[in-house]
């Protein structure tokens, strides 16, 4: 069964690790986060852009998939699926569909706006028992179309947000959305810590966890970042896997060109990554405390 991300990021806060949020674009990428976190018993959110869900047919759709997975596969650790960056219209969507957590990205509203859209939705978010993660100051890269450079947050925006209710709240940093360039000048730390400062307990939200030097990211959970999101990673293993297996000529081998044996390798190498970052965030294990 589905469940919101609130109390998985609080005990991750209080632990002093991190709960991976993996975004999901079909049922390969589905099945190789859920088998992987059942594995590591850890527990896990499946990120799903509008993009994404769109690309799936619909958020009922994905809700239907995901909770047929849960039952067939046997999942026992907590999963929340969890909307990504999403509109005021598509978090209702979500809400309506049976989405356990919702992320409204207000942050390219004025504040005010950001302000009242946020304190609705944390209203019908507490009703109906799901978790809804804000953002402050736009994350950097590209999200859908989106394109920003990564800017910091103000941590008095952030106190003013975090005080309306939200469960969890992603800053800007410094961070980015897909690959890094090679200027990057790295997280903002000193922003971190006075993010942390203002918003206490708040679980803080890492987004664009790709490219993030390990002991860059070790050193934001020690900050009280409890949520890491990753897709890009995925993506790019993903695509090379199945690169490797085609240019060996794998897919004229017998029936190597059915497409469970064509994305047999793309979803292992999903697989590897997901338990890679899962050890890095330090939620191996943590399924059940």
């Amino acid at each position: 069964m589905l469940v919101p991300a609130k109390e998985m990021l609080q005990k991750a806060k209080a632990g002093h690790y991190a709960v991976g949020q993996f975004n999901i674009n079909n049922l390969e990428w589905t099945k190789a986060i859920l088998q992987t976190a059942q594995e590591l018993q850890s527990p896990v959110i499946l990120g799903v852009s509008e993009g994404a869900g769109k690309y799936m047919c619909g958020y009922k759709t994905v809700v239907g998939m995901v909770n047929g997975m849960l039952e067939e596969m046997n999942i026992t650790v907590p999963v929340a699926l969890h909307l990504d960056h999403g509109t005021y219209e598509g978090c209702y969507k979500c809400i309506e569909a049976g989405f356990s957590s919702v992320m409204f990205d207000g942050s390219h509203y004025p504040i005010d706006e950001n302000v009242a859209k946020t304190t609705e939705l944390v209203q019908v978010c507490r009703d109906k028992g799901l978790s809804i993660e804000a953002e402050v100051g736009a994350i950097g890269g590209e999200e859908d179309g989106v394109i920003g450079m990564g800017e910091c947050a103000d941590p008095n925006e952030c106190k003013a947000i975090a005080d309306l209710g939200v469960d969890m709240l992603a800053a800007g940093i410094g961070n980015i959305h897909g690959k890094y360039p090679e200027n990057w000048p790295g997280l903002s730390f000193e922003t971190l810590a006075a993010v942390q400062e203002k918003t206490g307990d708040m679980p803080l939200v890492l987004h664009g966890g790709t490219g993030i030097p390990d002991d860059q990211i070790k050193k934001a959970i020690h900050l009280g970042v409890a949520k890491i999101n990753v897709n890009t990673e995925c993506q790019l293993v993903f695509a090379e896997a199945t690169r490797k297996y085609i240019e060996a000529g794998k897919d004229l081998q017998g029936k190597g060109f059915d497409p469970r044996k064509l994305l047999a390798p793309g979803t292992e190498a999903i697989k590897a990554k997901v338990k890679e970052k899962m050890e890095l965030f330090g939620s191996v294990g943590k399924a059940n405390d």
